[in-house]
């Protein structure tokens, strides 16, 4: 989790996981499917709650970026959700966002500090998050799960000391399905 306060417009229903999760959160259960990249607006209110404000400006060029690296980072979890690996497809994808930028470190008189620098400024939100999905896979790629309730399609890192965690939030998702099994039980 972040230490970044969320912005209070941000309607999403789970804020707060790290930045690649928080970035695929953007899309919600709904009919249709909720989407807060739909809008610059939404965009605007997603790098508000990602702590991300005052390092990137709001333009329709960052949106389109982050647009393709969510779509990138959906398809390499997916992967491994399916397979536990990342496929040829999902490695392509990832590295090409990569490709806009890079960390350089340097010693200054305070120490060691990491720079981001991205080729174009609207890549840097997108490096960010697919960056942050590097460091994900380093802590353990079978900690980034999809919540087990059927109707839910957000994501997040597990951090319970056994690895089961199974629901986004369990005050909602978990009391559904529990709720369902035992009115389902109740009609048997």
């Amino acid at each position: 989790m972040t230490d970044v306060m969320a912005d209070p417009r941000d309607p999403r229903p789970l804020i707060g996981e790290p930045l690649a999760l928080d970035l695929l959160n953007t899309r919600w259960s709904g009919t249709p499917v909720n989407d807060l990249l739909a809008a610059p607006d939404g965009y605007e209110i997603w790098l508000s709650s990602a702590g991300l404000a005052d390092r990137c400006r709001v333009a329709d060029s960052g949106l389109a970026a982050l647009r393709e690296a969510r779509e990138t980072l959906a398809g390499a979890v997916q992967d491994l959700d399916t397979t536990g690996e990342l496929g040829p497809e999902a490695v392509a994808g990832l590295n090409g966002v990569l490709r806009h930028g890079r960390l350089r470190r340097e010693l200054g008189g305070q120490g060691p500090t990491e720079h981001v620098e991205v080729d174009r400024a609207e890549w840097l939100a997108a490096w960010l998050a697919v960056d942050d999905f590097l460091d994900l896979l380093d802590q353990g790629a079978h900690r980034i799960k999809q919540c087990a309730h059927e109707a839910c399609i957000l994501h997040f890192f597990d951090t319970s000391q056994n690895g089961r965690r199974r629901w986004c939030r369990m005050a909602v998702c978990g009391n559904r399905a529990k709720a369902a099994r035992h009115y389902g039980k109740g009609r048997a």
